[in-house]
């Protein structure tokens, strides 16, 4: 029996426990885990996990646990899956003592929702292994709070375990999340297996573990501008009509791509050896056609080059085969049929089913990871050698490829493969570093919105507000560095709802700086206040973003004087949102490039008409980005110092320290070989 939303805000049901379940045969479900824990450790894990229950529940549930820790290598309390359809219900319905907790748990359970979520049986939002929470009692308690909350208190989350909530004031955040933060020294790949294994920390990607997922639409956009900036660099030109982009990926994030193919005019060809994957971006209209037949694939390609005609089109198999089926046609033919390549496997976790070898099907490579993980590694890295030959043939006779942000480049390397030029650096460029980079330093980024009425007509409302702010924005008069921005979102957003990219939640993306997202948000709250928009609106972003995201291999690959594996932007981003008026926040320890690798932050601001949420967009989303520009003018990113010199005319409180220039002859007079 179904339950209600009552039910499922009451707390954890214990009288009588729910019936023992097994996992759902019609959902795809995370590879399996090997922690490798010592029988000690397995106690420990087993302890940690029962600490949720009273302790006459424990006889029944601990055996229970431990078979799923020995079976699937963490302890996920199937027993627990809510009995109830997982979305994002309108704001209203929640059962709730402050408003704001209604539009989180609106945004949590899309998170989970299984059109929405990769792996919603195992709390898995995107990227193989970007936890919502750890495991279900988590999501009990969680929304119990949630429910419980008043307007002066706020919720604590470690890694997924809600700590509880505290007195607070009503300006304070309602929620702050912290994710997998590790001791530096700790974050390496196998302790991590063992403290998410132990029920300790987690790996919240981005935006899964920050409850901002807004399905594959919120990278479209992103990958929409990064394939027309690509063609831009590359091929001079943003008319991509015939022109063939090879990538791989289809999951939560990587999906987009076949999406984002289509809008930006070309032909996109997406390798994915998870068929379940495949055709559920199939089904949703996302991906035009799909083949498991690499001779079916080529001629499919060479008709859609030939009729110029948009086509985005799936390929069942292993990337590595695609790749070396291309060099083989070029040999043969002469003819060079792919432009643009790129990849969006989850190389940020490679050895636990985010990327898959070609020398082993789908099902052989499931076995593998769990009888022989040594084995497997070593496929893997072997595979990513024959990989980057196959790109490297290619972009010899021409092509042009780029790191997609996915720890490509890192893992690579890290197999021995022909990836470096001699000076050591790597052959192929980040797309941030490369096409992006400048775009952030400008201040623009990944600004989203959802609208937590669920109605599409609140959408549409939104949509025709933000097209009005930035038309009205480039009739006041814009400088040329960001006219293309300006021009690139307005198409944008105009077009967006007649792509159908609404997967889960009501909501949209676009890319904008300060001024934009201020005045959008601006827009939303009067419009909330007039009634045109029926309930509250969340604005919150990417976490890939001008200020959110320390990344050295992607978000600040291009800032160049020594500090881009320092992580004070995104740590200071996440403190500054939290006092100038974030409805909650998150700090994370890991992302898209891997744990260890990367510290990111996010926030959500719930738009409820009011003028203190008025205030609060203006403060917040200013601070949001200008952090970020500042950081990137003090490393001396001339367009960054551009922005910051525009800001400080126009806001007397703005003081930023200045970079000055420092002159080679100076430096070559002072350090001699």
């Amino acid at each position: 029996m179904a339950a209600s939303l009552q039910i499922i805000c009451g707390g954890l049901p214990l009288n009588p426990l729910p019936h023992e379940r097994k996992r759902s045969s019609s959902l795809p479900h995370a590879p399996v885990r090997n922690p490798k824990l010592t029988q000690s450790e397995k106690r420990l894990a087993l302890k940690n996990s029962l600490r949720y229950f009273p302790v006459e529940a424990h006889s029944t549930l601990a055996p229970e646990f431990l078979k799923e820790l020995e079976t699937y290598g963490h302890i996920y309390m199937y027993r627990f899956i809510p009995p109830i359809d997982m979305k994002a219900y309108p704001v209203e319905e929640y059962p709730v003592k402050c408003p704001a907790a209604a539009a989180i748990m609106h945004m949590i359970m899309n998170n989970l929702n299984p059109k929405v979520a990769q792996f919603p049986e195992e709390l898995v939002t995107y990227g193989g292994n970007g936890q919502v929470l750890s495991n279900w009692a988590q999501f009990w308690l969680l929304m119990n709070y949630l429910s419980n909350m008043n307007e002066e208190q706020t919720l604590v989350m470690y890694s997924g375990h809600p700590m509880g909530l505290f007195p607070s004031y009503s300006d304070a955040p309602r929620l702050v999340i912290t994710n997998g933060m590790v001791i530096p020294n700790y974050s390496s790949r196998e302790e991590y297996e063992k403290f998410f294994a132990l029920g300790v920390t987690m790996f919240g990607q981005m935006t899964a573990g920050s409850y901002c997922y807004i399905g594959p639409q919120g990278i479209v956009h992103g990958t929409t501008l990064t394939v027309l900036n690509a063609g831009r660099k590359y091929l001079g030109s943003g008319d991509l009509s015939g022109k063939v982009f090879i990538t791989s990926g289809l999951g939560g994030m990587s999906g987009a791509q076949a999406k984002a193919a289509v809008i930006s005019g070309c032909v996109g060809v997406i390798a994915e050896v998870n068929k379940d994957a495949l055709l559920k971006r199939y089904e949703q209209g996302w991906l035009m056609k799909w083949t498991d037949d690499l001779e079916d694939c080529i001629k499919a390609i060479k008709t859609a080059r030939s009729q110029k005609a948009p086509l985005s089109l799936g390929y069942h198999g292993n990337i590595v085969s695609l790749w070396e089926r291309m060099v083989e046609e070029y040999k043969a033919t002469g003819e060079l049929i792919v432009e643009l390549g790129s990849d969006q496997t989850s190389l940020h976790n490679p050895f636990g089913g985010g990327y898959y070898p070609a020398q082993l099907s789908y099902s052989e490579s499931q076995e593998m990871l769990k009888t022989d993980p040594e084995r497997f590694k070593s496929l893997v890295q072997e595979s990513l050698r024959r990989q980057v030959k196959a790109i490297n043939a290619l972009c010899t006779a021409g092509m042009r490829f780029w790191d997609y942000g996915n720890a490509f480049l890192l893992e690579s390397g890290r197999a021995g493969a022909d990836i470096k030029k001699e000076n050591g650096e790597y052959k192929y460029p980040s797309y941030v570093q490369d096409i992006m980079g400048d775009i952030f330093s400008l201040g623009f980024g990944p600004f989203r919105w959802v609208c937590t009425s669920g109605l599409s007509s609140d959408l549409a409302e939104t949509d025709a507000i933000a097209l009005r702010v930035l038309q009205d924005i480039m009739k006041r008069g814009i400088p040329d560095s960001v006219h293309q921005q300006y021009e690139d979102n307005s198409k944008w957003i105009k077009e967006a709802g007649k792509h159908e990219m609404v997967v889960g939640s009501q909501a949209r993306i676009l890319y904008s700086d300060d001024e934009g997202r201020i005045e959008i948000a601006l827009g939303f709250n009067t419009a909330i206040s007039e009634g045109r928009i029926k309930g509250p609106v969340v604005i919150s972003r990417d976490h890939h973003d001008v200020s959110g995201t320390d990344s050295p291999f992607r978000e600040t690959s291009n800032i160049e004087d020594g500090s881009k594996f320092c992580a004070d932007m995104a740590i200071q981003n996440v403190i500054g949102g939290s006092f100038r008026g974030a409805t909650w926040v998150a700090i994370h320890n890991g992302g898209g490039v891997g744990w260890g690798e990367v510290i990111n932050g996010g926030f959500g601001l719930v738009l409820d008409g009011t003028q203190e949420a008025a205030k609060r967009a203006q403060r917040m989303l200013y601070w949001d980005v200008m952090n970020g520009v500042c950081r990137r003018a003090w490393s001396g990113h001339p367009l960054a110092q551009g922005v910051v010199e525009r800001a400080e005319r126009n806001d007397p409180l703005l003081k930023v320290t200045k970079s000055n220039d420092v002159l080679d002859t100076v430096l070559n007079e002072a350090i001699t070989d």
